[in-house]
Order: structure tokens, then sequence, then C-alpha cells
């Protein structure tokens, strides 16, 4: 026999035995998620596709062989050699800084017959109407909201009130005499205790202009220009449980963010009072006390990228994971931002958060240029109203989003083809809509958490 075909017959049969392999882990790992779906079609796939190559192989098929041989050859090519990334999909620098009180959060505060409340909506009248919608609304974790779940709400609420309790740490007295540690060493120091501390990833970037708020929209300190001598941030992650977050929009996801702003709040705050005990000025930025734009440091921090949910986008846990940064006066050394245009050519063409969105609030089209730079752009009032409904902060995109699966060697092997191959990408995106679904149905509730007393009634 030919040696070609030897070696062809040869590869038929490896391909069908690693073929089944794969295909098999890949339906015990969706089991594994509870997805039954995808588990009975990856064992459907494990049946019916390696038997090919098999056969082919028994039979001595020596043509069939090897035009199987040389599709695979030809398809690892063109999947695995890293080409057609796009560039420029998103700019990287915004022209103009935030104003805090122009977010839903800081108008959620304002209160009718207050001289805050007449002042924003007299500069602002257009936003008067869309926020009345919002007011209409039971709001989050109110009684009368669509997912009302006593205990998860009460539960999210002792964090989201241990949260506040920080909130009088964030900055601090300083020491008098400064440390003498270099700043490789203390750099180093920070990201190893940061992980110690909980912390999933670590990165520490330059601060610019527009990584600051320009006023601040919230507490004591509302309308205030936002000023500060700082010019480094370390900016970290923490992970949202896969269980937690796949069941939203119901209860269990405001439960779970609630949970890891505490924890972003808890490290942060100790990393400020650390800095600050070796002689350097440092601010913790935890939820309801920002003076920074969270997502836009830690993208610059060489965390993510920023998608088309607004939301910032982790290699391995996607948007599933919530930001905690603290800046300081302290030149620490940064981290090198490499631009992942796999990552955003990705949520180009995804377009599930936009599917699934409750309140279609996310874009479906291109990024388009918005105060002078392209990016994609949430409509806020009308997610924010939902939430108010829902009365949980939904995570439905969050939930969906194929970046944010369970970090296991299936999918970091597919997030290795979607950052090497154009055409992986596309496979991807046709792959996760197979095996999850277009619109995936939210998961049940974790089963230590009551269910929704309203829908056992």
């Amino acid at each position: 026999m030919n040696p070609i075909y030897q070696i062809s017959l040869l590869t038929c049969l490896i391909f069908s035995i690693i073929l089944f392999a794969g295909l098999l882990y890949a339906c015990i790992v969706f089991y594994q998620e509870k997805e039954r779906r995808a588990g009975f079609r990856a064992l459907l796939l494990a049946l019916l596709l390696p038997p090919i190559y098999l056969i082919t192989w028994h039979y001595n098929w020596e043509v069939v062989a090897l035009i199987l041989t040389a599709d695979l050859l030809i398809t690892g090519i063109l999947f695995f050699i890293p080409f057609g990334n796009k560039k420029n999909i998103t700019d990287d620098f915004p022209q103009t800084q935030i104003d805090e009180r122009d977010i839903m959060f800081s108008r959620n505060e304002l209160k009718e017959n207050t001289e805050r409340y007449d002042e924003y909506y007299s500069k602002n009248p257009d936003k008067l109407k869309l926020d009345n919608e919002f007011r209409k609304e039971p709001g989050l974790t109110a009684e009368k909201s669509i997912f009302f779940n006593e205990l998860a709400y009460k539960a999210a609420n002792a964090s989201f009130y241990t949260v506040d309790q920080f909130h009088q740490a964030v900055d601090g007295d300083i020491n008098p005499t400064k440390s003498s540690i270099s700043k490789s060493e203390l750099s180093k120091f920070i990201k190893d205790w940061s992980r110690k501390l909980g912390a999933l990833k670590v990165g520490i970037t330059e601060l610019k202009d527009y990584h600051f708020y320009s006023h601040k929209g919230r507490g004591n300190e509302y309308g205030d220009p936002i000023k500060s001598n700082h010019s480094h941030a370390i900016a970290f992650t923490v992970e949202m449980n896969q269980e937690m977050v796949a069941a939203a929009p119901q209860s269990s996801i405001v439960m779970e963010s609630a949970q890891q702003y505490l924890e972003a709040g808890r490290i942060a705050v100790q990393l400020a009072q650390f800095v600050r005990s070796l002689g350097f000025s440092a601010r913790a930025h935890i939820d309801g006390n920002y003076q920074i734009v969270c997502p836009l440091v830690a993208r610059d921090a060489g965390l993510g990228e920023i998608g088309r949910m607004g939301l910032l986008m982790t290699p391995k846990e996607g948007p599933r994971v919530r930001l905690g940064v603290v800046t300081t006066e302290f030149k620490l050394d940064t981290d090198k931002r490499t631009k992942d245009n796999a990552m955003l050519d990705f949520c180009l063409q995804c377009k599930k958060c936009a599917e699934v969105c409750p309140s279609k609030s996310i874009s479906f089209d291109d990024p388009k240029l918005v105060n002078g730079i392209k990016r994609w752009q949430i409509n806020s009032e009308s997610c924010f109203t939902y939430w108010c409904k829902a009365g949980t902060d939904c995570g439905r995109c969050m939930a969906c989003c194929p970046y944010s699966h369970p970090n296991n060697l299936l999918h970091n092997f597919i997030r290795l083809g979607i950052k090497k191959s154009a055409l992986f990408r596309i496979l991807a995106v046709h792959l996760d809509d197979f095996f999850y679904g277009r619109k995936p149905k939210s998961a049940d509730l974790p089963g230590w958490i009551p269910k929704n007393e309203k829908a056992q009634k």
C-alpha cells in the first residue's frame, strides 16, 4: 500500500478515537453544567461522527481516507493559524469625561421636590420622561417586582448594606513616614497579595483624564468636581459564581452581584489602607463610591475588553466578574495592554446578548460614534427600567454570553480557537447556538435558594 494512503488511514483511526473522546468529554462537561440539551447533542454527535473515520480505516477506503485527511489538514490550518483579526472595531481613548450625575444609579437616587432633582432635570429635561418610566416600577429588590424572593432579596440587601459600611474607609490618614520600597517590589507584592485576598486577575495602569468621572453623582459630594493627585491604578476582578449567574434574571443574580461587590470592596479597602500605611495616598473605589470608571481602568490595566453589552469582557470568565480599583500616587510598574481584537470581533458577530436582552437595550448594530469615539452603546434607561420591574440587576446578557461558560478544558479550547482564527469565531458562534440554543432558557435557581414565592401560588 502507498505510504500516503497508510498515513491517511492511520490518521482516520486516530482522529476517530480523538473525536469520540472529545465529544464524550464535552457531553460530560455539559451534564455537569446541567445543560441537558447540550449534553444530548454532544452524545448524538459522538455516536454519528467518529464512525465515519473508523469505518474508512476498517475497510481500507484509501481514497476516502486521503480526502478526509486532507480536509482535516486544511481545517486545522484555517482554524488554528492566526489570521483575520480585524482592527479598530472600537476606539480606545474617550475624548470626554463622564459625569457621574448622568448615570442611572445617580439618577435613581434623585428624590422629587428636592433641590438636586429640580436642578438636574432643569438642565436635562429630556431625561425626565425617560426616568419617570423606571420610577413607575417597584424597584430593585422590591416586594412587588417580578422575581420577588424574600430571603434572596434580603440576603442581597445585607451584602449591599455591608458594602455601604466600607464607604467611610475608602480613604484615610497617610503614614507620615514614607517607605523606601521599590516600585517593582511593591507592584509584585500587591498583585500576589490581591490574589491571596480573593482577586482573580490583577493589573496596573497609569491613570488618564478619561478614567475619572468629571463630577461626583452620589452621596454628600454630589456635584463636586473630581480632583485627584493619583497617577496609577490597581484594578482587579472577582469572579461571579456561574450557577448563580445562570439563573438570571431570577433572584440569585442580585444575590451574587451584591456578594461580589462586597468582596471587591473588601479587597480594595484593604489594599488602599496598606498603601497608605507605607506613606502614600491611596483610595479604594467600590460600589456606590467611585471617582473613576472601573471598566475603562480595568481594560487599560490589561484585564479585558469592553464588549457589545458595555461590560468588561475578560478572557476566561467573560463578563461574569465584578471589578475593584485602588488609585494611588505611588508610581507602580504598569502592565502593557494588548488589545484583544479577536474578542471584539467575536462580539461583533455573536450578538447573543442582544438576542436575549429582555428590555432590548443592547444594540445589534456595529459600534458607532458616541461622543467622538467608536464604541457600542446600550440603552441604559430601558435597561434600568427593566431592573426596576424585575427587582434584580437582570444579568441575562452576562448569563448567555459564550465567554461566561465555566473555565475548563473544553471552553478554554474554544476560547483559544476564537483568539486564533476568524473562521473559528464564525464556527464558535454557531456551535454555541447549536449546543446551548440561540435564546437559552434561564437555569433553575440553585437548590438551596427557595423558589419564587409568587410563582408557587
